[in-house]
């Protein structure tokens, strides 16, 4: 009867074709961010060609490249302080030979008027190398005026722990009665603390007669006696705890200090030092002298009355500068020092961190004499800290290594 009718169009067709002169973009779905509505007060998605998508890259972009500029900056800065490049050839003294007895640290070094000298030994210091890390510290004595002196350990008193002695810097006072009174910076468990004890010759023995803590010694390194019951000692990190006291010295902080402890108070007596290391006193008791290993010079600190003390003169070296001892006849400073302390620091038994020796005399004058004594490469002693004269007698200690003595 009729013919068949043409199909109509779907519904469900996805849609119409385009009109003539129409792009096909104009009817795609969905449509582009330009035809999105947008509710007043609403702001459209950034798309890739917009100008604040674009500023905002450049800005972040930025923010990157000046923090990578800040870290290579302080990374430079870093390496320079610990004097990552440094090396010295070996300048060894003739009557040299390694002290029998002493193979885990030698770390601060002090002799007395007749000859005997108390040496602190194994210390576990945050960052540094140790060959016996479960042993503990201990306080060793020397006669020097014998004619092979060997050290011994001297007994500690009951009551006082052993288990976790960590001894760093040490200082001796001697009394009005000629008792010998000897203080120790200790670190227990990683902790600061300063232990005073009584040393009895009868029996070669240490009575401990206190412990001495207190908020501004967070982080005691180095101690120098003042009288049975009070002391300056310095701080070589203000943060505590390795990885913001590695922070601390890869941003070059300067935040630690000298404070001064008696019974009656404790206050900062200077400041602004890198990492303030070894501490001592000139014979008379007028001068102080610090050093600042990471600046790699010694300040020189007038004392007054009230035990304040203020900056005189700043003696620079090209080395870091650990202990600092002073010959009580010639006013002569001696000080152990780190030639690299990147070495030090990051130990390579196959690079090994080498020691050096300086003489500093007339360190009050315009023109000092800075004199190098002694140069290992490591192949003989490691990591020097400490270099104390007694006559012709030369002892040079270390952080954790053996000890020398010498024939000057």
């Amino acid at each position: 009867v009729g013919g068949a009718r043409a199909p109509r169009a779907s519904v469900a067709a996805a849609g119409r074709a385009p009109a003539a002169g129409r792009s096909p973009e104009a009817t795609s779905f969905p449509p582009p961010l330009k035809n999105w509505p947008r509710s007043a007060g609403s702001a459209r998605p950034s798309a890739p060609g917009d100008k604040g998508w674009t500023m905002g890259k450049l800005l972040a972009l930025a923010v990157v490249g000046l923090l990578g500029a800040l870290i290579g900056e302080r990374l430079v800065g870093f390496r320079k302080r610990m004097n990552a490049s440094r090396e010295l050839k070996p300048k060894r003294l003739p009557n040299c030979h390694l002290i029998k007895g002493i193979e885990t640290g030698s770390e601060d070094i002090e002799i007395l008027p007749n000859g005997l000298a108390f040496i602190s030994s194994g210390l576990k210091y945050p960052g540094a190398h140790s060959f016996a890390p479960d042993k503990r510290g201990e306080i060793l004595l020397m006669d020097l005026n014998e004619q092979n002196p060997r050290p011994v350990e001297l007994r500690i008193s009951r009551g006082f722990d052993l288990t976790s002695f960590n001894p760093h810097g040490i200082s001796t006072y001697i009394g009005d009665d000629d008792s010998v009174y000897l203080f120790v910076v200790n670190h227990p468990q990683y902790k600061s603390t300063v232990e005073l004890f009584k040393y009895v010759e009868d029996d070669n023995s240490l009575v401990h007669l206190k412990t001495i803590k207190h908020e501004l010694l967070p982080s005691a390194n180095d101690i120098v006696a003042l009288s049975t019951d009070s002391f300056y000692a310095t701080n070589d990190h203000y943060f505590t705890g390795l990885p913001l006291m590695l922070l601390e010295m890869f941003l070059g902080l300067s935040w630690t200090n000298v404070i001064y402890y008696s019974p009656k108070e404790v206050r900062e007596v200077a400041s602004g030092f890198y990492s303030a290391n070894g501490i001592n006193i000139s014979p008379d008791g007028q001068y102080v002298y610090v050093a600042d290993i990471m600046d790699h010079n010694i300040h020189v600190l007038q004392k007054h009355a009230n035990f304040s003390l203020t900056p005189l003169k700043v003696l620079q070296s090209d080395t870091l500068i650990d202990n600092i001892s002073v010959d009580p006849y010639t006013g002569d400073i001696w000080v152990g020092c780190h030639i690299n302390g990147y070495k030090f620091f990051f130990y390579d038994p196959e690079n090994l961190p080498g020691s050096e020796v300086l003489r500093i005399q007339d360190i009050l004058s315009e023109n000092p004499t800075i004199t190098q004594v002694y140069v290992d490469d490591g192949s003989v002693i490691q990591g020097c800290s400490v270099a104390t004269v007694y006559g012709k007698k030369l002892l040079i200690g270390t952080v954790f290594h053996r000890a020398l003595s010498c024939e000057l």
